[in-house]
Parts: C-alpha cells; structure tokens; sequence
C-alpha cells in the first residue's frame, strides 16, 4: 500500500526546492534546506488539524523554515545592493570566451552569467523581503494566500511586496541591461570577467543547463496590470528554470526508518 508520507514528499519537493533555491542561490543548500522542511512536515502531521489546505499548512512549515534558517554559502552578510552594483562596475566588459578555451558551450556560460547574477539581485534583499518577492511576483501567489502564509493582513502583504518590488526593481532599472536597454551591463560581455573572478565555474555550471520548464510555464498567471517597470523585472525572474528537484524520497525512507530517528521523535510524544 503506498505511503502518503512518500506522497506527500514527491508531490511538493519541486516547489519546496525552487523556494529554497531562490531563497540562497546555491543548489546543496536548497537541496539540504528542502530535506530539512520535509523532515519537519512529516514529524508534525499528526498536529495537522485541518484549519487550512494541507498544501497551506506545509509551505507554512517552508516558508517559516527559510525565513529562520541558518545562512546559506552565497547568502553573504554584507550583501547590499550599492556592494552588488560596485561588484558588477567593477567586472570588465570583454568579449565572451573562445569555445575552444572553456569546457561549456559558450551560449550555456552566458546563460550561467545571466541566471547567477540576476539570482544574486534577489539575495540584496534581506529574507523577508525576498520570501515576499518569491511568493508575490515570482510565484505569482494572491495576496489572500500569501497573508495565509505570513500569518498576516492581506493589505500587509501587498505593502510589504510593494516594498520589495520597489527595492529591487529600481536597482534593476539603473543596473541591469536585460530590464533597461539603456544600460551598457550585457550579460555576454560580463561572462568572461564572472569567470576570471569565480563567479561562473565553467566546470560546474549551477544555474544554466537542460532545463524543460521556466518558472512561467508552472506558475498561474497572475491576475491585474503591472507597471511597464514591474513586467520586465517579474519576466526576468519568471524565465528563470523551474528546477528539478532531487528525489528525497530515498534518502527520507531511510531517515523515518532509523532507530535513532523513531526514539528521538518517540521523545516528543505525551
């Protein structure tokens, strides 16, 4: 008979994954923070009391588990958006890289410029902030279930993300090439100085790659008119990947197994 613990895992890991994702732009520590929520999820079932969906009441679990966990590896304390904009003034314009120079095709490389820098605009925001942009903009979440997820007011939740969009999107607006063709920053002519700086490893790419599906091809379209300013920043990040998440069932199975596992949850039993 199948397990709805297992069922419960597969059918909300990708989504969990792809918050987690963006919460700390680098894939071991979504991958361990998913685990981390997951583990938390199906310890706490029994206290689920049906007050809300299920699927509310997980990314609840999710949503507080990355507002409070511990930093991440590219989630750097100083990270601001004046630090991010020297950092990108500072990188030399060049050509991309010689194909026979680099072990990736070019074209990958830039998207791996393109998709790591972009994924480090949202880590200027402080973690509130960008939960709030991920749930609202990205994932395209109303304002009823976000302020569910927040434990908030609906009208606090729209001021907050109006806050967080305002932040990041005027940064955008003066930085990047992609939102403001005004602006000489070219994702191509960035590559290769990512690369020389460490940024991009073309060994192991993080952010680019085979992807099926980009994040506006999962997420509900969002209801209402957005400024000409706010469409073109959301697109940048909605063309982002919605990204495969590990199968955690496995390693999960072992874990609710194991003899230490079932006599320390024993200990939380009345």
């Amino acid at each position: 008979m199948p397990d709805p613990r297992e069922d419960l895992v597969r059918r909300h890991q990708a989504w969990i994954y792809n918050l987690a994702f963006r919460m700390l732009a680098h894939p071991q520590d979504a991958e361990d923070a998913t685990q981390e929520i997951l583990i938390k999820a199906l310890t706490r079932l029994s206290s689920f009391e049906g007050r809300s969906s299920l699927r509310t009441w997980l990314y609840r679990i999710a949503v507080n588990h990355v507002l409070n966990m511990k930093r991440g590896r590219r989630e750097l304390p100083a990270l601001t958006f004046a630090c991010y904009a020297h950092g990108l003034d500072a990188t030399p314009d060049l050509d991309p890289p010689d194909q026979r120079s680099v072990p990736a095709d070019v074209r990958l490389l830039v998207d791996e410029a393109r998709l790591g820098c972009t994924a480090g605009m949202l880590l200027c925001l402080d973690r509130e902030p960008r939960v709030l942009y991920n749930l609202g903009e990205i994932f395209g979440v109303t304002d009823a279930v976000g302020a569910e997820l927040l434990e908030t007011s609906r009208e606090n939740f729209r001021q907050r993300l109006a806050r967080a969009r305002r932040d990041l999107h005027s940064f955008m607006n003066d930085k990047c090439g992609l939102v403001n063709p005004a602006n000489p920053c070219r994702c191509a002519r960035k590559t290769r100085g990512f690369i020389e700086a460490g940024y991009v490893d073309p060994d192991n790419l993080r952010f680019a790659g085979e992807h099926v599906r980009r994040v506006r091809d999962v997420v509900r379209t969002k209801a209402g008119t957005l400024s000409t300013l706010d469409a073109r920043c959301g697109e940048v990040f909605r063309d982002h990947p919605f990204y495969e998440s590990p199968d955690l069932v496995p390693a999960l199975r072992r874990l609710l197994a194991s003899p230490d596992f079932t006599r320390a949850t024993a200990l939380d039993e009345p």
